[in-house]
């Protein structure tokens, strides 16, 4: 492996660990359903550079690792960027349609309230 393709991995919680206190906690902040909605209609992963939050760079930090803790999203530094994406496979066995409830209904408050 080359250093290009070389990856640092980040802790994250086995499938198993994952609780369903912990993903509601993680999804009930109007800036992390935000970053879960937006990795949602990605294809792909994205770098958390990729989202332009109004909050300081420590509290993007902080809502990254919330989400990644709690087993809603895995990140993975690819070169200098941290790259995040949904563990939709992990949270759809645990918890069957859930991530796409709460998805839908995010995007239905969206767009009453008029907001993207």
């Amino acid at each position: 492996m080359t250093a290009a393709t070389r990856t640092r991995e980040l802790a994250h919680p086995e499938r198993t660990e994952i609780r369903l206190e912990g993903v509601l906690h993680a999804l009930s902040d109007p800036l992390r359903l935000r970053i879960v909605r937006e990795l949602a209609g990605a294809d792909h992963e994205l770098a958390c550079s990729h989202f332009a939050l109004p909050v300081t760079k420590s509290t993007t930090t902080h809502h990254f690792r919330v989400l990644r803790e709690s087993g809603v999203i895995r990140q993975a530094y690819r070169g200098t960027a941290k790259m995040s994406g949904l563990r939709g496979e992990d949270l759809d066995a645990l918890f069957p349609g859930l991530l796409d409830s709460v998805l839908r209904a995010a995007d239905a408050q969206a767009k009453r309230l008029g907001e993207p």
